[in-house]
């Protein structure tokens, strides 16, 4: 199944992609996707119920508003320099353990929204990134269980700004929360969707340029091995966001670097999970 939110900032309601392409409305389910619809098994709820109800849903216009594909998680955890490449394009050595960081809840937006560049930013950067959604409470998890605890997959674009990440104190929450620095979407396709999440595409362009072109199977550490290891150290709650890393390319890494500009136009997906396409805009 693949589930979306569409309209109005702060208006959003429930959508599906059907296998046909269409895409209706299914409001009259009584719940949008959050924790609550997650930690209560709500993607099965939501496939019986369109059984019989899928007829009486109206369908979705072709020219709305594409939001976020879940409501506000409790968190939004990050792996930093999760691909071999990238970690050497940044001159960083190859990980022992996965880094960590958080990105602001606030961040969110829709998959075509504005990027807005933040004021006094002048180092703002784009990372094509494969997203886990968790499905249910997750705590100390084996990494041989760890698929038991994903509802599924959604393609993110983790904006940074790399001066607030790398020249200000060394906090990288800090490079990666302005508002919009998170668009996640065009949906989330439940897991039964992905069946090998650890081999996929993704790639991402600025201006129609490929900057970058990979596949999620050079990540050095995989999706179970995430959802295991950050279950070491924190209770993961259903709707939660785990965003795995991206692939080399990235503005930072070029030579020399180079970074949004108002009016850049970036466009990235990811085999299976649909494309997203933002335009940078200045802060007004």
């Amino acid at each position: 199944m693949k589930l979306l939110r569409f309209g109005p900032a702060d208006q959003e309601r429930p959508g599906v992609l059907l296998a046909s392409g269409r895409t209706i409305d299914v409001s009259a389910f009584g719940e949008d996707y959050d924790d609550t619809f997650f930690a209560t098994d709500g993607p099965a709820r939501l496939a019986d119920w369109l059984t019989a109800n899928e007829g009486s849903c109206p369908e979705v216009p072709a020219d709305v508003r594409l939001a976020s594909c879940i409501r506000r998680p409790s968190k939004i955890v990050c792996v930093g320099l999760n691909y071999a490449k990238h970690a050497a394009e940044t001159n960083a050595p190859i990980p022992a353990e996965p880094i960590l960081f958080f990105k602001s809840t606030t961040a969110l937006c829709g998959p075509n929204d504005n990027a807005v560049i933040p004021k006094r930013s002048e180092k703002t950067d784009w990372e094509v990134e494969l997203a886990i959604v968790i499905g249910k409470k997750a705590t100390y998890v084996a990494k041989e269980e760890a698929f038991d605890y994903i509802a599924g997959y959604v393609l993110h674009n983790d904006y940074s700004e790399r001066a607030f990440q790398l020249e200000r104190g060394g906090q990288w929450v800090k490079g990666k929360s302005a508002d919009t620095f998170a668009p996640l979407g065009p949906f989330l396709a439940t897991k039964d969707e992905i069946p090998n999440p650890n081999s996929l595409r993704l790639w991402l362009k600025v201006n129609d340029e490929l900057l970058q072109d990979s596949n999620t199977d050079d990540m050095i550490f995989d999706v179970p091995t995430l959802v295991s290891y950050i279950s070491q150290f924190m209770t993961l709650l259903p709707g939660d966001v785990i965003s795995t890393g991206t692939p080399s390319g990235v503005g930072l890494g070029l030579k020399p670097p180079r970074f949004l500009q108002p009016g850049d136009v970036v466009t990235l997906g990811i085999e299976g999970l649909g494309e997203q396409t933002q335009t940078a805009v200045a802060y007004s």
